[in-house]
C-alpha cells in the first residue's frame, strides 16, 4: 500500500547505494588476508545471518501510520550491502577454483543453471504461497457510476482490504521465511562444498594499490567497458520483460489465473537450455552465441503483440523468452572470466583485482532490475495504473505492451551492437590462454 512514487524512490536510493557498496566491498575483498576458510568464504559466511534477517523485515509492515518509506528504504539499503558481501565473492570464487578456461567456463555454466533454478524455486514459492490468498479486485470508478463512484469504491476498500490484506501479509511473511531458510542452507552448501585453491588465488598484491588506483586501471579496460554496455542493456531488456509479464498477461492479454504459470513456464525454459547454450559457445563460440541466443527473442516479443490474445502463443512465446534468457543470464558471465585474463596480459605486474571486475558486474546486475522496476513503475503510474484493478485503462494496456515489446527488443538491438565492438573472440581467448601459460 505504498505510493508508487515512493516506490520507486526507494529502488532508485537503493540502487544509488549499490554503486557505492559494490566497489568498495569488491576492493576490500581484494585486500583481505588468507583465513583457514579461504579468503571469500569468510565474507559469505558472516554475511549470510544478517541478510536473512533484513529480507524478512523488507517483507514486514510495521505498525506505524508514518515512516514506512523510510522503514523500507533503510533495510531495503542493509539488504542490498549484505547481498553485495556474498554475490561478489560468490561469483568470484570462478576465479579461484581453476586457472584453465575450460573449467572456469564450465564451472559457470553450472552455476547459472542452478541460479535460474534457484529464480524459478523463488518464483514457485512466492507465487504459490502469496497466489493462495485471494485478493479481490476493485471495479474502476467508471463502470461503478459517476455518480456515488467514490463512496462506492470507499465501501470495497472497507470491505475487501481488512481481511485480505491481513492474510496477504502474512503469505508474504511466511514466503519470505521459506526463502530466507533457502538462503541459509544454500549458503551451508557452499561452505562445505567448495573450497578457494591458494595456488589458484591472486587476490592480494605484491604492493598495495588504493582503492582509487584499482578502480582507475579496472575502468580503464576497454574491453571490460564494452562488455558491460552490452550486458547492461540486454539485462535491462529482459528485466523490463520479466517484471512486467505478470501485469501484461492478468490485464493485456486476460490470462489473470495463469500469469504464475506462465512465468513459471519462462524460468524452466531457461533452466533447461543452459546447458545447450554452454554446448553452443564451445563449438561456436561465445560472441556468436551472444547474437544468436539474445535476438532469439525479437519475433516472439513482436508476436505476442501483434497476434490477438491466445494462451497457447503466450505460452510458446515464454518458452522462446526462457531460452534467450538462459543465454542473457550464462553468457556475460562466462564472458568475464576471459576479459579479466585479457587484463592480466596488458598489466602482468598489477595482481588482485579480479574482486573489483566481478563487483562492478554484481552492481550491474542489480543495477538493471533496480532500474526496470523504477521504469515500469512510474510509467504505469503514469498510465494511471490502477492498483488491485479488474480491469485497467486503455494506457496502461498500451504501456505494458511498448514495457514487453517494443522497448525490450530496441535494447536488446541497441546491446547487440555494443556487443559487436567487444574485441575478444575465439582466436583472441586462444592467444591470451597460451600467453598467459608462458607467463606463469
Amino acid at each position: 500500500q505504498v505510493d508508487p512514487f515512493y516506490a520507486s524512490i526507494i529502488l532508485f536510493v537503493g540502487r544509488a547505494w549499490d554503486a557505492v557498496t559494490d566497489p568498495m566491498v569488491g576492493f576490500f575483498i581484494s585486500k583481505t588476508a588468507w583465513t583457514r576458510f579461504g579468503r571469500l568464504m569468510p565474507w559469505i559466511i558472516f554475511s549470510t545471518p544478517f541478510a536473512v534477517i533484513s529480507y524478512f523485515l523488507i517483507w514486514f509492515v510495521p505498525d506505524i501510520s508514518t515512516g514506512q518509506v523510510v522503514w523500507y528504504l533503510i533495510f531495503y539499503c542493509i539488504f542490498q550491502t549484505l547481498v553485495t558481501c556474498f554475490h561478489v565473492p560468490y561469483s568470484a570464487l570462478t576465479m579461484f577454483i581453476s586457472r584453465e578456461q575450460s573449467e572456469r567456463d564450465s564451472a559457470t555454466a553450472y552455476r547459472m543453471t542452478v541460479e535460474v533454478l534457484g529464480t524459478v524455486l523463488g518464483t514457485a514459492i512466492q507465487g504459490q504461497i502469496v497466489g493462495n490468498v485471494v485478493t479481490p479486485c476493485i471495479e474502476s470508478p467508471l463502470i461503478i457510476g459517476k455518480t456515488n463512484s467514490s463512496v462506492a469504491l470507499e465501501e470495497l476498500n472497507m470491505t475487501h482490504d481488512t481481511g485480505s490484506l491481513t492474510d496477504t501479509r502474512n503469505a508474504y511473511m511466511i514466503a519470505a521465511g521459506v526463502i530466507g531458510g533457502l538462503y541459509i542452507l544454500c549458503a551451508v552448501i557452499l561452505l562445505v562444498g567448495v573450497r578457494e585453491k591458494r595456488e589458484s588465488s591472486e587476490l592480494r598484491s605484491d604492493e598495495p594499490v588504493s582503492f582509487f588506483q584499482g578502480l582507475k586501471l579496472v575502468m580503464n579496460h576497454s574491453a571490460y567497458i564494452k562488455l558491460i554496455a552490452g550486458f547492461l542493456f540486454t539485462s535491462l531488456a529482459f528485466m523490463l520483460l520479466e517484471g512486467n509479464f505478470a501485469l501484461f498477461c492478468t490485464y493485456t492479454l486476460g490470462f489473470r489465473n495463469e500469469f504464475q504459470n506462465i512465468l513459471l513456464a519462462i524460468m524452466l525454459s531457461a533452466t533447461l537450455t543452459i546447458p545447450f547454450w554452454q554446448w553452443f559457445l564451445t563449438r561456436f563460440g561465445k560472441k556468436t552465441a551472444v547474437y544468436v541466443g539474445i535476438s532469439s527473442a525479437i519475433p516472439f516479443l513482436i508476436m505476442v503483440v501483434v497476434l490477438d490474445s491466445n494462451l497457447i502463443v503466450t505460452y510458446i512465446v515464454a518458452v522462446a523468452a526462457g531460452i534467450s534468457v538462459a543465454a542473457a543470464f550464462l553468457l556475460p558471465w562466462s564472458m568475464l572470466p576471459d576479459v579479466i585474463d585479457d587484463f592480466k596480459l596488458q598489466h602482468p605486474g598489477s595482481h588482485g583485482h579480479e574482486a573489483i571486475f566481478f563487483s562492478f558486474y554484481v552492481f550491474f546486475t542489480k543495477f538493471t532490475s533496480g532500474v526496470s522496476l523504477g521504469i515500469s513503475t512510474l510509467s504505469l503510474d503514469f498510465a494511471g495504473y490502477q492498483t488491485r484493478g479488474c480491469s485497467q485503462p486503455s494506457k496502461v494496456n498500451f504501456t505494458l505492451k511498448m514495457l514487453v515489446s517494443a522497448v525490450p527488443v530496441g535494447l536488446i538491438l541497441l546491446g547487440l551492437l555494443l556487443f559487436k565492438l567487444y574485441p575478444i573472440d575465439e582466436e583472441k581467448r586462444r592467444k591470451n590462454k597460451k600467453a598467459l601459460q608462458d607467463l606463469r
